[in-house]
């Protein structure tokens, strides 16, 4: 058993890191105050090959492995964590591209979609369904050339700037998960609609917002998993992107423990720093075991999807501690900082207002824990 990344691994982070630090860091505070989507940044995430890391060569990617994937997106997020996840929605959508699309959409999208040409979002989440994939209401009304689309999405990520989307829709709303199917729509086609800006807490500059299908037409060559298949499809696609959240609140909790430490030693009390006071010490080691083990969950969870299997037990894991782990974790830097870290100016006020998601999206922590229990009680497969 071998807890070192590979030499290529390592490569991958110091690259990364070296991006994020010097590119990326030191717009974070302007990208959350403006809250508007950093395109040069993207485009120079996909002029380093981050954005089809994982794809393989013919689309553009460089076959990156999962534990690679998972060191990017934790580096990303240690800088700032909306540009880490664009990372993490274009590997998502690329892979669901790869694994149902058919040769023409993989040719015309895929390269596209590396290159940063194109923004591709995954439409799931509604009003009134989140965790809930198979309560989804927009609904597809086949006719005999296809399919009508009518529906509204909220909470998308990149919603306002997305060039397509895979869309998740029921053709019978009486078929709970039976009647889920995927679709593939260009931003273009008539009835597709960019909606409102939706106000967000933390982890901004996404343009997050609505998308609003009205009428729309899609042919049957827009479908990406027929209804039955689309559920199944749209899971497998939660599962990696736990890891890929669980990689990212890893990556906020280091940046706290970074500036807790950092805030510690230059900070005074009494005639002395702050970090010589046994207090302030354990709570950074706790920091650190903490993240320690939440980081070998998510690597473990990356390893396995390596190996081939499909880690639904451990991904849901990775995912359920790391995120906690990183909302306590950032909460106690907060606390070394004190009224320094309550300040809106403050590094550690942002990160306090980014990871408040992290137990919320991609299956809130009550949805992971079903998750866990039920494949416990499973037993071995």
């Amino acid at each position: 058993m071998n807890f070192e990344p590979t030499e290529t691994q390592q490569l991958v982070r110091e690259m990364v890191r070296t991006f994020a630090d010097k590119e990326i860091k030191p717009r974070a505070a302007a990208i959350d105050r403006e809250d508007a989507f950093p395109r040069d940044l993207y485009r120079r995430m996909a002029d380093l090959g981050l954005l089809g890391m994982t794809l393989p060569a013919e689309y553009g990617g460089s076959g990156a492995d999962t534990v690679s994937w998972a060191i990017a997106e934790e580096e990303l997020a240690r800088a700032n964590a909306s540009l880490a996840d664009a990372q993490l929605v274009a590997k998502l959508m690329s892979d669901v591209i790869l694994i149902n699309g058919n040769d023409e959409q993989r040719a015309r999208y895929l390269p596209a979609i590396a290159r940063g040409e194109k923004i591709c979002v995954i439409a799931q989440t509604e009003p009134g369904a989140g965790s809930d994939v198979a309560g989804v209401q927009t609904l597809a009304r086949p006719t005999a050339d296809g399919y009508v689309l009518n529906g509204t999405k909220r909470f998308i990520t990149l919603a306002l700037v997305c060039d397509l989307a895979v869309v998740v829709a029921t053709t019978d709303r009486t078929k709970r998960h039976e009647g889920i199917a995927l679709f593939l729509v260009d931003a273009e086609t008539p009835g597709f609609r960019h909606g409102a800006k939706d106000p967000v807490m933390g982890v901004r500059g996404l343009e997050t917002g609505e998308i609003v299908f009205e009428d729309c037409h899609v042919p049957h060559s827009a479908v990406l998993a027929p209804p039955g298949l689309g559920f199944k499809q749209a899971m497998r696609s939660l599962n990696k992107g736990r890891i890929g959240i669980g990689s990212q609140a890893v990556g906020i909790a280091q940046a706290a423990m970074e500036e807790a430490i950092a805030y510690a030693r230059e900070r005074t009390a009494f005639g002395q720093p702050i970090a010589n006071f046994q207090a302030i010490q354990f709570m950074l080691a706790d920091m650190s075991a903490q993240i320690e083990a939440a980081r070998l969950l998510v690597r473990k969870a990356a390893w396995l999807t390596d190996q081939g299997r499909v880690p639904v037990r451990e991904a849901a894991e990775a995912k359920l501690v790391a995120s906690e782990t990183a909302v306590r974790v950032v909460h106690e830097a907060l606390q070394i900082h004190g009224a320094a870290g309550y300040s809106s100016e403050s590094t550690i006020e942002r990160l306090y207002r980014d990871v408040r998601l992290y137990p919320i999206w991609e299956g809130t922590s009550q949805n992971q824990r079903i998750i866990i229990s039920r494949e416990l009680l499973r037993g071995p497969r």
